[in-house]
């Protein structure tokens, strides 16, 4: 059995003040009480809020933020089969401080051997404004999205000590095991959307299951880590009440690759196509600036086929999530305005041709 709760109701006073004190955020005082109450929109864990009672007034931050196993059977199955636990806990312990992206200071970070159950705490980052898959977002809010994401690229660019972790690199038997799923996940996803998704943009997901050994098994050079689902639903914008403008979650699917990845999931199935069409030029010029203010010199021209590319991964994650993790009426919402967004830039720049060069 784990040390350590893997379920809110788990969480008691005895074990939260030793992790608190641990962290450093608890000093003389002690909690005596806790209440919790869900949060987020997470298909692969669930998140919740901790109310804290004291011994006395002041002794501790009177929230935290907790993150868990996903309750439902499926979407947990999926994330230890995928080490998803795993490596969002390893990220926070072994890489958040060292980068210049906003994510919440972890109090906690604890997972199983077998990646099957993991808890981490966090510090509140609220109020703040949740970022909305399906509301879509400003120009500001994108903009910002963008600057934040060279955060991550930026100083982890060709640097072994973050990009060399094990944890971070895709395992060759994961690769194979997507590889051979992925024709039934399109599959189900083609059962279950073909009337709502438009021809053309399922004929994209339909090309794309048919190459998927050579998408899944595609070789490329490892330049920073990457967030892999970096999208509008793990935002979180005006933090701490305006005080900053954004703060990244959810790093259960963290690796080691190629940013422009990042870049073209977030403008294809992130933020839509009417906003990425209307924005597309500057926010790639300004994700450009952004890398350079961290030292690394990049041109559109050079990032340019990678940002193509970078759209199918908007499709595949739509896709093979739709098939394997909980099925729900936001969770169809979601994966439809993905796989819409992220086929459409597929279908605007050809980007099926960059994995069969």
């Amino acid at each position: 059995m784990a040390a350590f709760p893997a379920h809110p109701d788990a969480v008691d006073t005895a074990w939260l003040n030793d992790r608190l004190r641990s962290a450093g955020v608890l000093q003389d005082g002690e909690v005596t009480a806790l209440t919790w109450q869900a949060i987020g929109t997470g298909q692969v864990g669930d998140s919740v809020r901790f109310a804290l009672e004291y011994d006395r007034p002041g002794a501790g931050p009177a929230t935290i933020a907790g993150k868990f196993p996903a309750a439902d059977p499926t979407s947990r199955a999926t994330a230890a089969a995928h080490a998803l636990y795993a490596k969002e806990v390893a990220f926070y312990r072994e890489l958040s401080a060292a980068l210049d992206v906003r994510t919440p200071r972890a109090l906690a970070a604890e997972v199983r051997d077998d990646g099957a159950d993991f808890v981490l705490l966090f510090e509140d980052l609220g109020p703040a404004r949740g970022g909305n898959q399906l509301a879509g977002c400003s120009a500001d809010d994108a903009r910002e999205a963008v600057r934040q994401i060279a955060g991550l690229h930026g100083p982890s660019w060709d640097n072994p000590a973050m990009i060399d972790k094990p944890w971070l690199r895709p395992r060759p038997e994961s690769l194979a095991m997507l590889s051979q799923a992925y024709p039934h996940a399109q599959a189900v996803f083609r059962e279950r959307y073909a009337d709502q998704l438009e021809p053309e943009l399922m004929a994209v997901c339909e090309d794309l299951a048919a190459t998927s050994a050579s998408w899944f098994g595609r070789d490329g050079p490892v330049r920073c880590i990457v967030h892999g689902d970096y999208r509008l639903d793990n935002m979180l914008f005006d933090i701490r009440g305006g005080a900053e403008p954004l703060g990244v979650l959810d790093w259960q699917t963290v690796t080691a690759g190629n940013g422009m990845t990042d870049i073209g999931y977030f403008l294809g199935a992130g933020i839509g196509t009417s906003l990425r069409r209307a924005m597309e030029d500057e926010l790639l010029d300004l994700y450009c600036a952004a890398m350079s203010a961290h030292g690394v010199s990049l041109s559109r021209a050079a990032i340019w086929d990678d940002y193509r590319r970078g759209a199918l991964h908007g499709v595949s994650t739509a896709v093979f999530s739709a098939a394997f993790v909980e099925r729900t009426e936001r969770g169809d919402a979601m994966f439809l305005h993905m796989a819409r967004g992220a086929c459409q830039l597929a279908l605007d720049h050809d980007s099926l041709s960059t994995i069969r060069e």
